[in-house]
């Protein structure tokens, strides 16, 4: 009895000290590991489990991570959403979600593919939506669809924009200050009543690009089957696509030479307004591709003979006989600058190595340049010129120069520069007329025209599909890069 009247007061000296009892807060609930969509409650909202996908960087056993192409970008995208759902409402996909699946899906009518943009798991979880299936387990699959389909779309839109081999290169299109963020353009393309239209602008918008695709889109749905020669030819418009995508044209008014077509066309809005075939670069000299201005032109020029013609091919031809200096109207210039008979001269004596001369060739008939010479600011000293000598462009193979570019019928392009300048326009001599008095003359257009040089081995003419050879053997490369062997 003593003992237990000791236990008594030893607990009441104890509460006493202690003093009043605390409340003890309640323990959160841990977070279930992310990813693991089995082991979450089915309360979980959908914004929660995709967050967690967004947060899921970490592989445990037994448990696999998504295969991202853009996580920053994705979770950018969510970001600028507060974390809601964009595709998906009431357990299915929306109508938004719909056609950004089947956008994905229908990636060929673009020349992309649309396993690169999760296009199979796509197809596969939006199967799954359709069937029954459990509350929790259908909650995961609108998280992964949800995540897997925006991130298929931001690349999809990037590649639309770039290109697929140099997706991370700034388009021309896009200015210094105003880079193209993916994210950002999915936004408002969701925002927008047409979303798929509006998501479509981030490609080039000029008229070789849109008919191109447009027209790799027709020849998809034609029942021709996939034996290899037209699955080549697909891959024809989409490589070309991809080139377009590199080298877009911003204008809506320009001169646009397309190398394996040996054509130039002066074009304005969707209208072709001239065509002029042309001679190209040999693929031993080829021409390259760029973009400049058209300007300057000079009638009845003089050529100043580069030096490798020089010594390539006019050396060998003084060494047979010198005369022939006199027979091309060339004038032949020693180191000072003093004229030399070329009949002077032992041209056995001089070879490439000690070729102290230059050459120019008399404006008029016979000139290697022509009756005009269009000259415009690249770094590959090409320019447009005429030619004497018509024979070429009947030829179906073209590519014989050496790396300018000859045009039959210049002086009608010449007139189109000086459009808005009546009275240099109507100064303007004809061919017969430069070639009976041929007197260089200088002329400047008002206002510059935007001149494109392109590699584009098919495209749209006159409404009809062409495909060309490709010259300088540049697609394969290219297919092998886009499509492997």
């Amino acid at each position: 009895m003593r003992r237990l009247g000791y236990l008594l007061l030893a607990l009441l000296l104890t509460l006493v000290t202690a003093g009043p009892a605390r409340p003890v807060a309640p323990v959160a609930p841990a977070r279930p590991p992310a990813g693991g969509s089995s082991s979450r409650a089915a309360s979980d909202s959908l914004a929660d489990r995709i967050e967690a996908l967004l947060l899921d960087t970490v592989a445990t056993p037994g448990h696999r991570l998504l295969q991202w192409h853009d996580l920053r970008g994705t979770r950018d995208f969510y970001q600028r959403r507060a974390g809601a759902p964009a595709w998906c409402e009431a357990s299915r996909l929306n109508a938004q979600g719909q056609a950004a699946v089947a956008l994905l899906l229908g990636a060929e009518d673009y020349g992309l593919q649309p396993v690169n943009y999760h296009g199979p798991a796509l197809q596969a979880l939006a199967s799954a939506l359709n069937s029954p299936v459990p509350a929790a387990r259908r909650a995961a699959l609108q998280a992964r669809l949800e995540v897997l389909l925006t991130d298929g779309l931001l690349r999809f839109a990037r590649h639309l924009r770039r290109g697929q081999l140099r997706e991370f290169t700034p388009s021309p299109l896009e200015a210094a200050d105003s880079a193209f963020v993916p994210a950002a353009w999915l936004a408002r393309a969701l925002a927008a009543p047409d979303f798929v239209p509006v998501l479509l602008r981030c490609q080039p918008a000029h008229r070789e690009y849109r008919q191109l695709q447009q027209a790799l889109a027709h020849w998809r749905r034609q029942p021709w089957g996939r034996d290899s020669a037209r699955i080549r030819r697909a891959q024809q418009l989409a490589l070309t696509l991809e080139r377009w995508r590199w080298q877009p044209i911003a204008d809506t008014g320009y001169v646009l030479v397309n190398l394996p077509a040996y054509t130039l066309e002066v074009v304005h809005r969707d209208s072709v307004l001239q065509t002029h075939r042309l001679v190209i670069g040999k693929p031993e000299s080829p021409t390259p591709t760029f973009s400049s201005r058209l300007r300057v032109f000079t009638l009845a020029p003089e050529w100043r003979v580069p030096y490798s013609i020089a010594t390539e091919e006019i050396l060998p031809r003084l060494r047979h006989s010198p005369r022939y200096a006199a027979r091309h109207r060339f004038l032949i210039y020693d180191a000072q600058g003093q004229p030399v008979d070329a009949t002077a001269v032992d041209w056995w004596d001089v070879n490439k190595k000690r070729f102290r001369y230059t050459i120019r060739q008399r404006s008029g008939p016979g000139n290697a340049l022509g009756s005009v010479i269009f000259r415009f600011p690249n770094p590959y000293q090409v320019y447009l010129h005429a030619t004497y000598d018509a024979h070429d462009f009947k030829r179906p193979y073209r590519a014989l120069g050496h790396g300018c570019i000859r045009m039959e019928h210049p002086l009608q392009l010449a007139a189109y520069l000086l459009r808005d300048a009546d009275s240099l326009r109507a100064t303007l001599p004809t061919e017969a007329a430069l070639a009976a008095a041929p007197v260089p003359r200088r002329i400047t257009a008002p206002r510059a025209m935007p001149l494109h040089v392109r590699y584009a081995t098919c495209a749209v003419v006159a409404g009809r599909l062409r495909f060309y050879p490709d010259v300088y053997q540049q697609d394969e490369a290219l297919r092998r890069q886009l499509f492997g062997r």
